[in-house]
């Protein structure tokens, strides 16, 4: 139980991380657009495209955990080379 809940909060850091990567992916500002809303900031983005950014961040991450799992499957990536610091404490 614990290796899951370790897994999918590894799998949320790694969502997050990869999120703020993808976000400036085809922004368009409304000034670029030439399509400005009223009241509204011209840097903002014209067309976000969130669910797309949202769908592609999903792959990515979960592609990212699997080539990260599989490491670690493979036993390159092993306790001993982690600092100390992010060591889990000895039961």
């Amino acid at each position: 139980m614990k290796s899951v809940v370790l897994g999918v909060a590894i799998y949320f850091v790694i969502w997050w991380m990869v999120l703020f990567a993808v976000l400036p992916w085809g922004v368009k500002s409304q000034e670029e657009a030439g399509e400005i809303t009223q009241g509204s900031d011209p840097g903002a983005p014209a067309h976000p495209l969130l669910r797309h950014k949202a769908i592609a961040t999903t792959v990515i991450s979960a592609l990212l955990m699997l080539i990260g799992y599989a490491i670690w499957a493979a036993g390159l990536i092993n306790a001993n080379l982690l600092p100390v610091a992010l060591m889990p404490p000895a039961n």
